[in-house]
This record gives C-alpha cells, structure tokens and sequence, in this order.
C-alpha cells in the first residue's frame, strides 16, 4: 500500500457504486489507476449505513490491493450529513483503503476537520490515509489557496466536480465547456502552486458509442491542456481511453529522452542552452521533459530502453 501521495499514480479515477454487490464484485476485475467506491452520490439515503456496511465488508475481506488499480479510494458523505462522521470513522480503521475523497470542500477546516479525524480513528501499524478534496461550489474556488495549503503532508489533490459547480453557479454545461474554464484553471493553478501532485478533471457524461468516444478524447485533450494529470470516469468503458490520454504518448517521450541524454553533454561541456532539431533548450525545457520521463515511468513506459536507443544524442 502507498504511503506517499506523490506515488500514487492517478490518470483516472473510476467511481463505483457501493451500494451494488454486483458491482464491488465486478471492481476487482478492473483496471484503473484509481478505484473509488462511492458511498455518495450514487447511495439514496435509505441504503447508507447498509452500503457502508458492505463496502466494509468487501473491502477487509480482500488479501491485497485489486491486481489492476493502484489506488482504493472511498468518496465519504459531506459533513453536513448525518452519515460523515461514522463514514470516517469505519473506514479509518480499513487497511486497505489507500484514500479518502472529500465532497462538498468549502475551506480549508473541511479537510483539517476529517484529517484530524482520521488521525485520531486510525491505529499507528497501518500506514496514513491520503485525502483527495473535491471542489464542488464557487465559495470553494475563492477559497483555493486556503484549502491547498490544508492537511500538508496528506492532502494529495484536487478534483474538480462539474454539476454541482454548474448547478451552484447557476451556468449550463456546454460542449465546449467554456462556462468551466476559470474554475478549472483556477483549480489546476492552485494545485499547482501548493505543490499538490494531483489535479483531476470533471466527469464526461458521455460514453456510449463512437460520439461518446469522440466526446470523451476531445475532453481528455483539453484537460491535458490546462494541466490536469487525471480525469474521473463514471463507466469502466471510459478508463481505457482516460488512461490513455493521460499518459504522454509515444513521441513525446522519445523527445523528452533525447532532451536529457544531450543536456547531460551539454552540462558537462558548459552549456546552459543548446538547440535540438533547431529549437532552443534551455532549464525550463529540459524540467518539462524530466517530467515527461517521469510520468512515462510511473504509466509502464520502458524508458531506460530508450535511453539506451539515443545514448549517442549530441546537443546541436
């Protein structure tokens, strides 16, 4: 189990309704780098303790960590429910729960509060719960550098909820999500300038057919663009394109190497900036390709093998 959130690998984050036996067993079939059993949303009040119960269940029943998912994760009611406090509290004793996901964040006392919680439910022989907070109103996108800077050490992210924004604002969800761009951007720059290593993006609610596919790339890219690392799925046909949309693609990567095997002969002859195919490298460039390298990495990338391929790049 993870105890660093900088390790863990978030490209998608699948939910799963935990009020569906059909569907805790199906979960430890998937593949996805974040699985997150929801005891939310997608639970009618009447079915709540019960879901609690047998995702409980479920979960210590487990040996290990499912073979294809990197991070279980468990969505909690808000704090203004009558459910937060015995969702914490249950899972805050469960070895094999890797995260919890905050709803409804407002400030940054929403993730202190159930940080100390957790804290203080947790025995000291299991390794510490990370937290992943959900921005969900305008209030929280003013409160940003507040909520960052909560619970160091073991808020690892952000992600960013599209309905419950909309609806609280006020706006209709478009295509081309032009209504959502200062909150997203203000969401991945928060994130970003607290050092949180975890930015996901909204739901696409399509994804049936071609169109749905289409929908769901074009969405990916322009998540990608503003800086989100991840995005979340609400199907498990979504994850094979998320994941793949969120890692660097092939030629990337092959550039990013290129890039550091020839400032590493740049550094030694005295070079702080050299060119590659005719364009300029400097720091900046050569921090965004180590990046690369290291994303490629943690998605499975052989990079050392293409290391090996352009061992002979020379900085132009």
């Amino acid at each position: 189990m993870a105890t660093n959130p900088n390790n863990i690998l978030r490209r998608s984050l699948l939910y799963v309704p935990s009020s569906s036996p059909r569907m805790l067993a199906k979960s430890l079939t998937l593949t996805t780098d974040n699985l997150t059993y929801d005891l939310e949303d997608s639970v009618t009040p009447s079915l709540k303790a019960p879901s609690r119960a047998a995702l409980l269940t479920h979960l210590t029943s487990l040996p290990s960590r499912p073979p294809g998912v990197h991070d279980v994760a468990v969505r909690i009611n808000g704090a203004q429910t009558p459910w937060h406090a015995d969702d914490v509290a249950v899972l805050a004793g469960c070895p094999r729960v890797d995260t919890i996901v905050i709803p409804k964040v407002q400030r940054g006392k929403d993730v202190n509060a159930v940080a100390r919680a957790i804290s203080s439910a947790r025995p000291a022989s299991l390794p510490p719960v990370s937290l992943l907070a959900l921005i969900e109103s305008a209030h929280a996108v003013t409160k940003l550098g507040g909520i960052c800077k909560a619970a160091p050490g073991q808020l690892s992210g952000l992600v960013f909820a599209a309905e419950d924004y909309a609806l609280d604002v006020g706006v209709r969800r478009t295509g081309s999500l032009r209504e959502m761009l200062y909150a997203r951007s203000a969401v991945v720059t928060s994130a970003r300038a607290a050092g949180l290593p975890c930015v996901i993006d909204l739901v696409c609610t399509a994804y049936q057919g071609e169109e749905g596919v289409r929908r769901l790339e074009e969405e990916c890219r322009d998540g990608r663009d503003l800086g989100f690392n991840g995005k979340q799925c609400i199907h498990p046909s979504q994850v094979d394109t998320v994941q793949r949309m969120f890692a660097p693609d092939e030629g990337e990567v092959d550039w990013a190497v290129r890039v550091v095997v020839a400032n590493e002969k740049a550094k030694r002859a005295g070079k702080g900036a050299w060119t590659l195919d005719g364009h300029m490298i400097d720091a900046p460039v050569v921090g965004k390709a180590g990046a690369i390298i290291r994303r490629a990495s943690a998605c499975g990338m052989d990079t050392q093998a293409l290391r090996e391929k352009w061992k002979n790049q020379e900085p132009e």
